[in-house]
């Protein structure tokens, strides 16, 4: 994928820090007072005010959580609204919001599809009703089912879903089910998450407890490389460790700017930005963040500076999660860093192994090399 607008302009993420219950494999931020939503979007309104010098456009819109679909669709009216009028948004911007299947209509969708959302993330997580009473899910089968099929009715084609496997007590037969019943419906994007244990979940703490045992290392990789092939047969491009595009043209443009080191600004507890050499973080509370706002100041829980070592390292590292990989000439360009002449022997012995090729003047890795991807930047 060459450079293109959405390699440069920024992208906002926006975090709904509100959930009705928690999944027990989860460690995203979210509180279950859904009460102080309207203070919330006072709170919002008044963050982007306090980037509008740091920040003035943006082409793509990622609202997740949490729960947005939590939302009423008079909130998301307001905070659209206050998007275009504290930042420029770029023609025909990427506007993604993710969705619960317990919670949607098809007047709700039609609506936000009027506001302008182009593209909705479903957390489907499977197609297997056991795996979703196991993550403490609470939606079934047949309301992901009926939230797909109702989205297309809404007029949305941009749809991608969420799946997790390494479950445990998860088999191949029950996870090549999930997978097929995803490709009956043809689409736009698929995102697979190998089940990761969280330390402090409800989940993490059972597998503490020696409750819960999961999939050895050799079935883990059995389900990533089942997984690759699979979707891959099917016309899907597996563009990035997790990610599946039906055509590149359908992959997330902003989720690409994370991988790709372009600058985002995070909104609402909890979130991340970068720009440059900094990033920083909101506090991972809905009170201390509300708190510093009314009090005039951002509401940071911390920030970093990152040296060329320390960006090097992480553009290596989100490189060899994508299918694109590094390109070499730039790659050297932009952080001083000549991985050929520096790393030719490890590199050499990585593509003997299998693990990467080097093509194009592009350093990629292979199907092989993406199921182990995080090993690999240690070279």
């Amino acid at each position: 994928m060459d450079s293109s607008a959405t390699d440069i302009t920024p992208g906002l993420y926006i975090h709904i820090p509100f959930c009705k219950s928690k999944c027990h494999y989860c460690n995203f931020y979210s509180t279950t007072s859904l009460s102080r939503i309207d203070e919330f979007l006072n709170a919002l309104s008044t963050e982007m005010a306090m980037y509008q010098e740091t920040f003035t456009r943006f082409d793509t819109i990622y609202i997740g959580g949490g729960t947005p679909s939590l939302l009423a669709v008079k909130h998301f009216d307001s905070i659209l609204s206050q998007i275009r009028n504290a930042f420029i948004v770029s023609p025909n911007p990427e506007i993604t919001i993710e969705i619960n299947p317990a919670d949607t209509a098809r007047e709700y969708l039609e609506s936000l599809r009027q506001l302008g959302v182009n593209r909705l993330n479903i957390g489907v997580q499977s197609f297997d009703n056991t795996v979703l009473a196991f993550l403490k899910r609470r939606h079934s089968v047949h309301q992901a089912l009926d939230t797909i099929e109702t989205a297309r009715k809404a007029g949305f084609e941009n749809i991608g879903i969420d799946l997790i496997y390494g479950v445990p007590g998860q088999d191949m037969i029950s996870w090549r089910d999930t997978v097929t019943q995803a490709l009956s419906y043809e689409l736009a994007h698929l995102s697979c998450y190998q089940l990761t244990i969280e330390a402090g979940t409800p989940l993490g703490l059972r597998h503490e407890r020696g409750e819960i045992v999961f999939p050895n290392e050799d079935l883990q990789h059995a389900f990533f490389i089942t997984t690759s092939e699979t979707l891959e047969n099917a016309g899907y491009v597996h563009y990035e460790v997790s990610s599946f595009a039906k055509d590149m043209s359908l992959a997330s443009q902003h989720n690409q700017k994370y991988w790709n080191h372009t600058s985002y600004l995070g909104l609402g507890p909890a979130a991340h930005s970068f720009t440059g050499h900094t990033r920083w973080w909101n506090h991972r509370s809905l009170d201390k963040y509300i708190r510093d706002i009314e009090t005039g100041k951002p509401p940071l829980s911390a920030s970093e500076m990152l040296d060329r070592e320390q960006l090097y390292l992480e553009a290596l590292f989100l490189g060899l999660r994508t299918k694109r990989g590094i390109h070499l000439h730039n790659f050297s360009g932009r952080y001083g860093y000549d991985l050929i002449s520096e790393k030719g022997d490890a590199l050499a012995r990585l593509v003997k192994a299998g693990f990467i090729e080097i093509k194009n003047g592009c350093l990629q890795p292979t199907r092989t090399g993406l199921a182990v991807a995080d090993t690999l930047a240690l070279i």
